[in-house]
């Protein structure tokens, strides 16, 4: 079941393709469907981020655990954060997103693109996607910043009081209407010193293009990683998809709406776990895969399942190289020139059912940027020392202790 939801939003990431040519189009549907291009190095590149942190999101929450992850959303909200960073942060973002090859520039185009197109590439299929920035509203944001965010990555821009209780909740109703109401909140409480939020928010609703028969689920075994078994709600087909049989583990493939999307379904073989499959599983293999798909008919057992996800991703991505940005050595002063700045946490929402009609699935990441030290007054409330000195021959003439400044003697 782990390995069905990775393969969904590797999917989704996908959905524009991985081959050898230049460029990757995606399948057209229509004329903006048809515009929808993505260069192979950024489809490579992107699709080995989506594995390598969805592995080491699993190997944080442990065998026996479920994970479903945007791969994608978390892709662009970091997009908009290397916006923003400058210097060794700005390299270290852009490496862990695997786009140190080309230039921010290219990225964002691409971010561009796949915002403006990818919604559109079936019109079956329900894709939404969605940004905002919400900055204190007594905290400056640069201008080149806020234009950059709202041309390339069509988000919303707001200054609000953070001081004020309803900020949060106004915060997760935007999320919540992003996803269809299936993630209504992100935030808890804003901490004194957050200052800004870039938030992506993600939904897919596509219907099976052979949908199961209701008639024909039903109860089955399911053997969890610890031995024991559970009892499943199972869904039958059998029907022609495109399917492989590679070393280590069985693929097929169930396509929503017109084709342009579809669920990649990878089964361990007996004797191997998911979370092996998943820690040795790269963009070469994705790749290999696709190309050695072929279709024949095949009947296959696939059961229902729905639930909610959340993971905070500070160690996943400092471990992947942009620990740096989570530290007072980061630099995002092409957000902020005055402020010391750092990501305070990057987290990640998600929801998925799966059913006999189709998927439902929805994420909605969130990053917060944060002052480095909180603002508050300076108070001698405790023991303090003192130098009395002359500043051209920096002559020290007294120093001093204050331990207690009651006493006279």
């Amino acid at each position: 079941m782990k390995m069905i939801a990775i393969a969904l939003v590797a999917a989704i990431l996908s959905a524009v393709g991985c081959n050898k040519s230049s460029v990757v189009p995606a399948v057209p549907t229509d004329s903006t469907a048809n515009s929808l291009r993505v260069s192979a190095p950024f489809a490579d590149q992107t699709t080995q981020f989506a594995f390598d942190v969805a592995g080491r999101v699993n190997q944080q929450g442990g065998t026996g655990k479920n994970m479903f992850l945007s791969p994608l959303s978390l892709h662009i909200v970091l997009g908009m954060l290397l916006n923003g960073a400058d210097g060794q942060t700005a390299q270290a973002i852009q490496k862990t997103l695997k786009l140190d090859a080309q230039t921010l520039s290219e990225a964002n185009q691409t971010y561009q693109n796949l915002l403006l197109k990818l919604p559109k590439a079936d019109p079956q299929v329900t894709l939404t996607l969605a940004n905002s920035i919400w900055y204190r509203n007594t905290f400056a944001v640069t201008q080149s910043f806020q234009d950059l965010i709202r041309q390339t990555f069509g988000a919303t821009i707001s200054a609000e009081n953070f001081n004020d209780p309803a900020t949060a909740s106004k915060i997760n109703a935007w999320a919540s209407e992003k996803t269809n109401g299936r993630i209504p909140k992100v935030i808890d409480q804003i901490q004194s010193d957050n200052v800004l939020f870039a938030l992506n928010a993600l939904y897919f609703k596509g219907n099976w293009q052979t949908q199961f028969n209701a008639e024909q689920t039903y109860d089955a075994p399911f053997r969890l990683a610890s031995g024991q078994e559970t009892t499943v709600r199972m869904m039958r087909q059998k029907t022609p998809m495109r399917r492989a049989f590679r070393e280590g583990y069985t693929a097929f493939e169930l396509p929503y709406g017109s084709d342009q999307f579809a669920m990649t379904v990878l089964l361990p073989a007996g004797g191997r776990s998911a979370d092996s499959l998943l820690q040795a599983y790269t963009a070469s293999e994705w790749t290999a895969l696709q190309q050695s798909m072929s279709k024949a008919s095949m009947d296959i057992g696939l059961p229902k399942f729905t639930m909610s996800y959340e993971t905070r991703l500070n160690a996943v991505l400092s471990a992947m190289g942009m620990a740096d940005a989570f530290t007072n050595q980061a630099n995002f002063s092409r957000m902020n020139p005055t402020e010391r700045l750092a990501l305070s946490f990057v987290k990640q929402n998600t929801f998925v059912a799966v059913d006999e009609q189709g998927t439902e699935a929805a994420a909605v990441t969130t990053g917060g940027v944060s002052t480095t030290s909180i603002q508050m007054p300076t108070l001698c409330d405790r023991p303090f020392l003192f130098v009395i000195h002359e500043r051209t021959t920096k002559t020290v003439l007294f120093i001093g202790k204050i331990a207690n400044p009651t006493q006279s003697n």
